[in-house]
């Protein structure tokens, strides 16, 4: 089963890491109506692992996986372009101080399980350092967990798991309590500390798997734009909160559910083509966002477009984020799409 109005959301949700990234200093994200926006846009990270736990289950809850099948088809999904990102980042810095342990295990995406690694080299790979454990686990949760156990025992579960998950966190964070050989910042990227994401994603699959038909049809966009500004006043009011470990989930969660179900006007329209390819261009925008600024310096931005970023730090950063969005879409279609099958093909 696919849901093609929840790939557009993939977009929106990296296009906002990029400004969180890069755009935060031009006055269009920084004004005083949009930067608490902006500045907490790294939590569309958090938004991928929820995604990605409830697609895994929307797309494999049915079958006996297979491990080896199924990590291939996740390796070919991710790793050429992955792979690409990280070959563009050595050009980019001209093979110049590089950091061997650093590199070897930005290959393996193993980063985010060493201390101060997760953002060596190209530093969203961490994420996808974090995503390589939910894949490796997940073949195990499907077979021996949600195939066998009730629903009420694996709700149980998983949300005691993230309630645990968010309260740990929080008390690390804040010097309540220490985790030998991580200090503070390494807890933001380690794997274990967003598993609780992905799991909480796989729990929404299988509710809506299991829901009444009848739902389909229903028109949710009102309770879509309240969970919306629900998130907005979360934002704008943190009191005290950090978001990065999947606290949010507690509006993705609804959101992706809701948007899933709904046969409103806004569902149908980003269901189309155009909406749907720019959903499947966003793992590309992600993972080359580093690549694509690193080469595109403020000298070549003056020398080939005769912009001085000092002055026109917005139209420099569209331009940029432009020619990342083009770069972006040609790799998915001459490089993810062709390696994908030809992985799947001869392996």
């Amino acid at each position: 089963m696919r849901i093609e109005q929840l790939t557009f959301t993939r977009f929106i949700a990296a296009i906002a890491i990029v400004v969180f990234h890069f755009g935060r200093e031009s006055q269009l994200f920084s004004n005083d109506y949009v930067d608490f926006i902006f500045n907490n846009a790294n939590v569309g990270v958090s938004y991928f692992f929820v995604l990605s736990g409830f697609v895994m289950i929307i797309a494999y809850c049915e079958k006996n996986l297979s491990f080896f099948d199924y990590l291939k088809n996740r390796f070919a999904r991710i790793y050429p372009v992955y792979i690409l990102a990280i070959i563009l980042w050595l050009v980019g810095k001209t093979l110049h101080d590089i950091n061997k342990v650093d590199l070897f295990l930005n290959v393996t995406m193993l980063q985010s399980w060493f201390s101060e690694r997760a953002q060596t080299i190209n530093y969203p790979g961490w994420s996808l350092s974090v995503e390589l454990f939910f894949y490796v686990s997940f073949p195990f949760l499907l077979n021996y967990i949600y195939n066998k156990k009730s629903l009420k025992a694996i709700t149980i579960v998983i949300l005691g798991f993230w309630l645990i998950s968010q309260l740990l966190y929080h008390a690390i964070i804040y010097n309540r309590f220490s985790v030998p050989i991580y200090t503070v910042n390494d807890i933001f990227y380690h794997p274990i500390m967003h598993f609780n994401e992905f799991l909480i994603g796989n729990l929404t699959g299988l509710y809506f798997l299991k829901k009444n038909v009848v739902q389909y049809n229903k028109n949710y966009l009102p309770h879509l734009v309240l969970l919306f500004l629900f998130l907005l006043v979360l934002l704008k009011f943190k009191i005290g909160l950090n978001f990065h470990n999947g606290l949010l989930a507690i509006v993705f969660v609804p959101i992706i559910y809701l948007l899933s179900c709904s046969k409103d006007m806004i569902s149908k329209i980003i269901s189309k083509k155009p909406f749907v390819f720019l959903g499947e261009i966003s793992y590309s925008i992600y993972i080359l966002q580093v690549p694509i600024w690193l080469f595109l310096t403020d000298y070549r931005l003056k020398k080939y477009f005769g912009l001085n970023e000092d002055l026109e730090i917005t139209l420099a950063f569209m331009v940029r984020l432009f020619i990342l969005i083009v770069f972006s879409s040609f790799c998915y279609l001459y490089i993810e799409k062709p390696l994908r099958k030809k992985i799947k093909f001869y392996f």
